[in-house]
């Protein structure tokens, strides 16, 4: 064995593990089957790749072994150390999608239950309105600034509220104050009854009696 094997071994640019299969056959040639292996690598495609296969004396082999399998050696070396930073990278794109994914899937939760806020006060206001209820239907109109995509149609629905509780509904424009009773105007009248009341002949002839026994 050439004395500076594991020296030349150690020089080789590759990353993972070197390993050799030695066959030696009845006609005195030997078969060796170098693969590199890596085990960081979590691509399971770098199974597929073959080994390289060498058959020769030994003096072949050691005249030509190293300039044979360096150059295959750091090829296989170089896809494994890409798979695997294709993988890595691979691997921190699925956590990054999966983390806009819950991003996205909160966003849309938020977004679903505030529009269900709105909607529930908004339908509450509409259930007052019916009642007449109109200043309870506008306490019950959510605030413009918690809902800006919703400030138009918020203003609307005040403004067309309040403009019903702050008008006087239309029994209570047109009715008419009723007269206060004759006693109110003329108390000297409260005491006299309908069925005391005289004529102006009997009032005449009571007064002349009155004057008769004066004298």
């Amino acid at each position: 064995m050439n004395s500076n094997f594991f020296n030349q071994i150690r020089q080789m640019d590759i990353a993972g593990d070197l390993h050799l299969t030695i066959a030696k056959s009845t006609d005195g040639i030997l078969v060796v089957s170098v693969m590199l292996k890596n085990e960081a690598c979590g691509d399971n495609a770098k199974n597929i790749i073959p080994p390289l296969n060498l058959r020769g004396t030994a003096e072949e082999l050691d005249s030509g072994f190293f300039q044979t399998i360096t150059a295959p050696m750091q090829s296989a070396s170089g896809l494994m150390t890409d798979m695997e930073s294709f993988m890595k990278q691979l691997e921190q794109a699925k956590k990054h999608s999966a983390k806009e994914k819950e991003k996205a899937d909160a966003e849309r939760k938020q977004h679903q239950a505030k529009d269900k806020k709105f909607s529930d006060a908004m339908a509450k206001a509409e259930e007052l309105e019916k009642q007449g209820r109109f200043r309870e239907a506008w306490m019950k109109v959510p605030e413009a600034a918690e809902f800006p995509d919703k400030a138009d149609e918020i203003r609307r629905k005040r403004t067309s509220l309040s403009d019903r509780f702050s008008t006087p509904s239309l029994f209570e424009a047109g009715q008419e104050k009723p007269e206060p009773p004759k006693e109110a105007l003329y108390p000297e009248h409260a005491e006299i009854q309908p069925d005391e009341e005289m004529s102006f002949e009997e009032q005449e002839y009571e007064e002349d009696e009155e004057d008769q026994e004066q004298y």
